[in-house]
């Protein structure tokens, strides 16, 4: 095993985003080869307690080495779930606005009615690599 350690993703203040990433850098043995791994890991931050840590649909990746410098932490979230815009009235979410939900993937505004959740503020990264 190379290094291992922990940081944080940010994913901004309330609403948030759909991804965010952070450069862990000070690795001087890392080769371009080398094989990275990063997950989430549940330990409270300010922002979210480690339980959340284990509920959140959050997707992380680890990428883009540098030798001798370090890599790249990506995070998504990686959800399903869509709330009702707070500028439109209930009315406009009608029965076809929600059978068109039915597993399907929904683009951002779909009769201008519905927007993705999104993740916000801080996130425990743990990585390793060899």
């Amino acid at each position: 095993m190379g290094a291992q350690g922990t940081t944080t993703v940010n994913f901004g203040a309330f609403p948030g985003s759909f991804d965010t990433s952070v450069a862990v850098t000070g690795q001087a043995g890392i080769a371009a080869g080398s094989l990275v791994e990063a997950w989430l890991f549940p330990v409270a931050t300010a922002d979210h307690s480690a339980d959340e840590h284990l509920v959140e649909p959050i997707k992380v990746i680890a990428g883009n080495i540098v030798a001798g410098t370090g890599f790249t932490i990506y995070a998504f979230y990686d959800s399903d779930i869509y709330e009702q815009r707070p500028d439109m009235q209930t009315q406009h979410q009608s029965a076809s606005v929600r059978d068109r939900l039915g597993g399907n993937a929904v683009q951002d505004g779909v009769d201008n009615a519905l927007k993705a959740a999104r993740a916000y503020g801080l996130f425990t990264v743990a990585w390793v690599w060899n």
